[in-house]
């Protein structure tokens, strides 16, 4: 059995802004920083044989704190990299439903025909990230992989390791920032074993502080 450690980057300068930076190259922030030490922490305990990052700095960041807990090397997928959001990028949130209304309601409610203009589209996403997680479980068998990624490509895997379609996305939740997921591979199934833990967090949570997180979890 192949075990995945999927791992959200710690909080970035794009989360606390609440701008949309996909592959926009944001940094961690200092609460961030205290984030993944925590996370480093709680993943001594944990058996990883090898460790991934998407090559973004964010998740590099957050991947070098394991590394060092565990003492070991960073692995770079380019392929591990956050949604491309084309025109979307560095642009406010709060904006997006004004400058393109239609899309963004695609986005938020049927992601599975979400388009981002001159990016990339939920279902390329997806294709994308789950071709690379499949590779890394293929040339890694019965290993514990740490993969170091982004809240919407956790998202998307989790709606195809639960054998869900995409149009499903909806029903899963945002994870925290350096929160993590567990998934056992045994041949081509799939067992999500524990989904976004934060427990390690405590007041440094990034969701717990911001107030759309508290209106889509009460909703």
């Amino acid at each position: 059995m192949t075990r995945l450690i999927l791992v959200r980057h710690g909080e970035a300068e794009g989360n606390i802004m609440r701008r949309f930076h996909g592959q926009t190259n944001s940094q961690l922030t200092e609460n961030g920083h205290m984030q993944v030490k925590k996370l480093a922490e709680r993943m001594a305990s944990e058996r990883i044989d090898i460790l991934y990052s998407s090559d973004l700095s964010r998740a590099y960041q957050t991947a070098k704190y394991i590394a060092e807990k565990k003492n070991m090397d960073i692995h770079i997928v380019e392929g591990l990299r956050e949604i491309n959001g084309g025109d979307w990028e560095d642009i406010p949130f709060a904006e997006l439903p004004n400058k393109w209304p239609e899309i963004y309601r695609c986005w938020e409610d049927q992601p599975h025909l979400a388009q981002l203009p001159n990016g990339e589209s939920m279902e390329g996403l997806q294709k994308r990230v789950v071709n690379e997680i499949m590779r890394l479980v293929k040339e890694n068998p019965n290993q514990n992989i740490c993969v170091v990624t982004h809240g919407t490509v956790i998202k998307v895997l989790l709606c195809f390791f639960y054998g869900k379609p995409l149009e499903n996305a909806v029903e899963i939740q945002w994870h925290d920032n350096a929160s993590f997921t567990i998934v056992n591979v045994d041949d081509d199934h799939f067992h999500v074993v524990i989904e976004g833990d934060n427990q390690h967090l405590g007041e440094l949570s990034t969701l717990a502080k911001q107030d759309w997180w508290k209106k889509e979890k009460d909703a």
